[in-house]
């Protein structure tokens, strides 16, 4: 049987998973909804424009959107479908994606129900991170440690005798 922690982070990646392979479909093609993919193309537009140190080094509008739609597709199918340490990884990526656009709606003032999903999905994203670094084994380690100092108790008890 699986303990409630696998049972969680596997719900979590899955449902993480997913979300952002969607979301990040949005960015990259206007084929599952024309006004999500043109209402992120004008969004992204404000967030280029507020930043002019982006066009500086080079990325515009469009490339900053396909940059984070094509981490975002990336990240989720790794959430989605790979196991281990790489999805740990693709977390953190995600992470970092999600302060990122935080940052950018915070910068041209938008209001708070237009980030909120950004804000809710860092939020399970910490959740899921946290969760699953933490160690399985952690009470086995601190019996073995009790077993092992009391052996080494034994053994002072059996020289000194």
């Amino acid at each position: 049987m699986a303990s409630p922690r696998t049972i969680t982070i596997v719900a979590l990646s899955f449902a993480l998973g997913l979300f952002f392979v969607f979301m990040g479909t949005i960015k990259l093609t206007p084929r599952l909804s024309k006004d999500a993919y043109s209402e992120m193309k004008r969004a992204y537009k404000s967030y280029a424009k507020a930043l002019p140190g982006l066009k500086k080094i080079g990325i515009s509008s469009v490339l900053l959107r396909k940059i984070i739609g094509s981490l975002e597709v990336g990240c989720g199918m790794v959430l989605t479908l790979v196991p281990g340490r790489p999805k740990d990884v693709a977390n953190f990526l995600l992470l970092l994606v999600m302060l990122a656009v935080l940052f950018f709606h915070q910068l041209v003032g938008d209001p708070l129900k237009r980030y909120a999903h950004a804000l809710v999905f860092g939020i399970l994203l910490t959740c899921r991170l946290l969760i699953a670094r933490q160690s399985d084994d952690r009470p086995e380690r601190e019996d073995s440690r009790e077993e092992q100092h009391i052996n080494d108790q034994e053994k002072n008890k059996v020289k000194q005798s």
